[in-house]
């Protein structure tokens, strides 16, 4: 065997693609989703390496003999050395191409991976204690005419795998102009791995206080079982759905959360009984695919701490759960803790609690060309980015790469990767971020287009929107995937907004960005609004109706983790991001948020009294609102960030679940929180499977049946027809004028008040044990015998229909 070790001329040359312990400013989360960011191009880094070249600068020395065999030194990155044990632990077979990823059967392990424009690829396989040492237990290099079939090379080995990882080598082309990064010398790993094996700590910093260490995937037993105790597929109507977006991490990381493994998958399952007495049936994952938290990481003056990527939107293996989520860390290879997270969806399904993936398929860690090489850009770079002719990165994600959603290699695997974590893992569907990307055109300059034919002229560019993309043709129509939620991000950074046109198939769902802008214009009083507010409350029929969707086709949300709380969004006219770092330039400058007359946490009473109306006005319109309802973690409680709308590197108090402020807000806000998705749920009339007509609707304005969609109105009622209640009276004003209304007049009966959020709880809803329920009636009693009602201003109420014998007196 052979020494290798690389000159350091060699070194200087390409030391831009060495994996650095600093951070990579230039990839940290997008600030804006809106912003339309340009292609990043090159214009000081001109390389033309190739293979030859560099094999021309190796240095060779003599192969080493030990007594315990021969020993082989070679490097995993540009100047760093690895020792390689060549006892021959495995038996070697030619293996299958099918099915990709380490797969364990016939007593042994088969391996397979893809990579068109490699030349040679080596098989590395590492000791579990050995990861971070860069030591390699054995190296098994890959025959192309035994060990390739197609595109896909393969090997099958029988031997003691305990406590093994794996990784790759390729060799091939090195010219980033041609968009080739092949590297024979680095370990890469698997896009297929089951589980990614660095570090064991959430932030702990690897060895040298490396931020990129070594990475290696899982290698699977068939000892790998788990009991699912029976479960299956809960299968929750999606109009029934109401949706609570939440950070694992975050959730239970707080000391308040008192929880034995607090910050992990185990913390959550401890607090699932809280969200279903919340009233929640499915929860919404923010990414738990395998990301590196050190991406980011840097000194935070302001703070004082250290910045770390939190919200986890830079996946690193797609088919790995997040391992430092869990308890057990790396202990089993990682399987335990894929354990732990199909625990949390077999203790979720028990609760009648859904769980969908909040999954990044438009970008990868990988940045641009100045970023680290892990896995699919040493893999085969061509394929798995949208490049431009000349090697560029197109960033349509805002990140420094655009997956290329639509080359055939790559959707199979995204629709692989899907299929998984359905069923091995047993998730309930998916949110996909930036979604509009899948729907881009793949890099076509190879000469090869989106649909694996070859074209004639250059017809469509690169990232072209379709009409009908492949990928979401092939997800959509996908037997395994049937049946499962899928939810859209509409839009990306590039400048493509499908909010009511992202091709569908009628089972593709939205995150509707309308929605929430346009209640917050209505519900803090801008004019102009009303009429565009109704069409949010019958579910966007002007959305969606023409396509052939449904009212649950809309995701309503009115804050996610992108952008101001609740609570933020009644308290700051301007975004305050100073703790970011970053003099406060990053994140969305347009909020449509209203401070209620003063800015800040520290103002007077009435300001404060008028920002807990603002609040449950906006959850009561969430909740009465046609479509699916999404919550925000910790919105319930009215969570604040301190006006910072863009959290995406506090690993703080900012961004962790407080449950000390949960109980202090226990009688308060989460009262009517939990009180009103317990009445949508009661409502056969508030989660149709159809937009409503006029047989079950009626607009009004102060007056019955005259509502008015004037420029000037800030007025919207309306009446539902309601199987389970009668008929439902709910009314917003968002006037800052008080208004007496006139309710409909309904023979035999009468209107009772449930809920007015201009009064202080526990009167903002008076639920039937409430002890002083006939008395908060009884004040209104003159009013209700005339067929009124007093609203203030900033206020909405909702009124029940009762029988005149049995109406309170």
């Amino acid at each position: 065997m052979e020494l290798v070790t690389r000159s350091a001329s060699l070194s200087s040359s390409v030391s831009f693609l060495r994996t650095s312990n600093s951070s990579f400013p230039e990839f940290r989360r997008r600030s804006s989703k809106r912003n339309v960011i340009p292609i990043r191009r090159r214009s000081d880094i001109h390389l033309d390496l190739d293979v030859d070249w560099i094999h021309s600068r190796i240095n060779v020395s003599e192969t080493r003999a030990s007594s315990r065999g021969a020993e082989v030194r070679t490097s995993v990155t540009m100047a760093e050395e690895v020792e390689i044990s060549n006892s021959n632990r495995f038996e070697v077979f030619e293996g299958t191409p099918t099915p990709f990823g380490a797969t364990a059967r016939d007593g042994g392990i088969n391996f397979a991976i893809y990579s068109g424009n490699a030349v040679s690829a080596t098989l590395c396989l590492i000791n579990l204690f050995d990861l971070q040492k860069k030591r390699v237990a054995q190296e098994i290099t890959l025959d192309p005419l035994t060990n390739r079939t197609g595109d896909v090379w393969h090997v099958f080995l029988k031997g003691d795998f305990t406590d093994m990882l794996y990784g790759y080598k390729f060799g091939g082309k090195f010219s980033p102009q041609e968009g080739c990064y092949f590297d024979p010398s680095r370990i890469l790993l698997d896009p297929y791995a089951k589980a990614v094996i660095s570090r064991e700590e959430f932030g702990a910093l690897g060895p040298d206080d490396n931020c990129w260490p070594q990475m290696a995937g899982m290698v699977p037993t068939v000892d790998d079982e788990f009991d699912w105790e029976g479960d299956l597929p809960l299968q929750h109507p999606q109009k029934d759905l109401i949706i609570y977006e939440m950070h694992v991490r975050g959730f239970t990381r707080h000391e308040s959360s008192q929880s034995g493994s607090p910050g992990t998958y185990l913390g959550l399952v401890d607090k699932l009984d809280y969200l279903k007495e919340l009233g929640v049936n499915c929860i919404e994952l923010m990414p738990c695919h395998e990301f590196n938290e050190l991406e980011y990481y840097s000194y935070n003056s302001v703070l004082g701490d250290y910045k770390v990527n939190f919200w986890g939107y830079s996946t690193v293996g797609f088919l790995s759960p997040m391992i430092r989520y869990s308890s057990a860390g790396i202990r089993n290879c990682g399987q335990d803790a894929i354990n732990e997270f199909k625990l949390l969806i077999k203790e979720a399904h028990k609760r009648g609690i859904e769980v969908i993936m909040d999954v990044v398929f438009n970008h990868t860690a990988e940045g641009n060309e100045n970023g680290p090489i892990f896995s699919f850009r040493g893999v085969d770079n061509n394929v798995y980015y949208m490049l431009a002719p000349m090697g560029e990165f197109y960033n349509y994600s805002g990140c420094g790469n655009t997956f290329n959603c639509n080359h055939p290699a790559v959707r199979r695997f995204i629709v692989d990767c899907l299929r998984y974590w359905v069923i091995e893992m047993h998730v309930d569907g998916f949110r996909f971020d930036l979604a509009s990307i899948m729907t881009r055109g793949s890099s076509l300059w190879d000469a090869v287009n989106v649909y694996g034919n070859p074209i004639e002229g250059d017809t469509l560019t690169t990232g072209s929107p379709l009409g009908n993309p492949p990928l979401i043709d092939m997800i959509s129509n996908d037997p395994i995937l049937q049946g499962v939620k899928l939810i859209a991000e509409a839009w990306d950074a590039g400048g493509l907004y499908q909010v009511g046109t992202f091709p569908h198939w009628c089972v593709w769902s939205e995150w509707n960005g309308k929605y929430r802008d346009i209640v917050r214009q209505f519900i803090k009083g801008t004019d102009g609004f009303s009429g565009a507010f109704a069409e949010c409350l019958c579910g966007s029929p002007n959305l969606y109706q023409g396509g052939g969707r449904k009212p649950w086709n809309s995701i309503n949300f009115i804050c996610a983790h992108d952008g101001f709380t609740l609570a933020d969004l009644v308290t700051y006219n301007s975004k305050h991001n100073l703790a970011n770092g970053e003099d406060n330039n990053d994140g969305e400058n347009h909020n449509n948020s209203w401070n209620c007359g003063q800015e800040g946490e520290f103002v007077s009473i009435s300001v404060k009294k008028l920002r807990k109306r603002q609040m449950r006005n906006f959850f009561v319109c969430l909740m009465v609102s046609q479509g699916v309802p999404m919550i925000y973690m910790g919105d319930e409680y009215g969570h604040t960030k301190g006006g910072n709308n863009n959290t995406y590197c506090h690993d703080n108090y900012i961004n962790y679940f407080l449950w000390d402020k949960m109980e202090e807000s226990s009688s308060d806000f989460h009262r009517f929180c939990r009180l009103m998705t317990t009445f949508r749920y009661e409502c056969e009339s508030l989660g149709l499977n159809d937009f409503p007509t006029a047989q079950r609707l009626q607009w009004h304005g102060h007056s019955p049946g005259n509502p008015d969609w004037s420029e000037a109105s800030r007025f919207v009622a309306f009446t539902l027809v309601d199987s389970v209640k009668r008929e439902i009276y709910i009314a917003f004003n968002a006037s800052h004028l008080p208004v007496t209304v006139t309710l409909p007049e309904r023979l035999g009966y009468r209107w009772e008040p449930l809920v007015d959020t201009g009064k202080i709880s526990p009167f903002d809803f008076l639920t039937s044990d409430l002890e002083e329920r006939d008395v908060a009636i009884q004040q209104y009693a003159h009013f209700l015998d005339a067929n009124l009602y007093p609203m203030l201003s900033y206020s909405s109420i909702i009124l029940l229909l009762f029988p005149e014998k049995h109406a309170s007196t």
